[in-house]
């Protein structure tokens, strides 16, 4: 098995190492964040990031790069306090992926994909339709990460809309029903399959 010390992996070419360090963590979460700025230009991009931080009250994480350079995303949601997350699907993939693309702040990325945007109940908020989770979420707070530069933002869930299919009688969503994808690294894209649900442990 090979190994790489810190100093071999500081002096790794910059690809290389990030395809790397991306893949080590193992398969993350794949989601669009939908936006709108005061202005009214609706957002949308791709975070690998989100991630659940507590149940009561329901809190989902997810990581934003440093500022230095315009971050739309962040930047509406400072700027509104709302924001949505939708599951990405097999469908819809691809194009999920396209949203990576640095546009300008005054190009929406859904007039640049197949993606549609939809709203519901008079929500500020753009979701992504036909996506099989949606949550509609509130910005509550926010942790600079000060070794590296990227922020930590926390919101809650305001709502949640979920194909009902894949919700079992005891509240397990099944996100492989839903064909919902998950990201290898930066950009392998896999849609895992459910093998075996175990029981709550307990010490023997």
């Amino acid at each position: 098995m090979p190994y790489f010390s810190l100093n071999d992996i500081n002096n790794l070419e910059h690809l290389y190492k990030i395809n790397l360090i991306n893949g080590c963590s193992g398969f993350k979460s794949a989601n669009l964040i939908g936006t709108k700025s005061k202005d009214g230009i609706e957002n949308v991009a791709i975070f690998s990031s989100v991630t659940h931080v507590g149940s009561n009250p329901p809190i989902l994480s997810f990581f934003c790069r440093p500022t230095t350079v315009s971050r739309d995303t962040y930047e509406n949601i400072k700027e509104t306090g709302v924001y949505t997350i939708n599951h990405i699907h097999e469908s819809n993939f691809e194009d999920a992926h396209h949203t990576s693309a640095k546009y300008d702040s005054s190009i929406s990325e859904f007039d640049k994909t197949t993606l549609i945007s939809e709203y519901k109940e008079n929500g500020f908020a753009p979701f992504v339709k036909d996506s099989p989770i949606q949550l509609e979420m509130k910005f509550i707070g926010e942790y600079n990460i000060k070794e590296n530069g990227t922020i930590l933002v926390l919101g809650e869930i305001q709502g949640l809309y979920i194909n009902d299919d894949i919700v079992t009688e005891d509240g397990f969503v099944n996100l492989s029903q839903a064909k919902v994808a998950a990201i290898n690294g930066l950009d392998g894209y896999t849609f895992p399959k459910l093998k075996q649900r175990l029981a709550y442990q307990r010490p023997k």
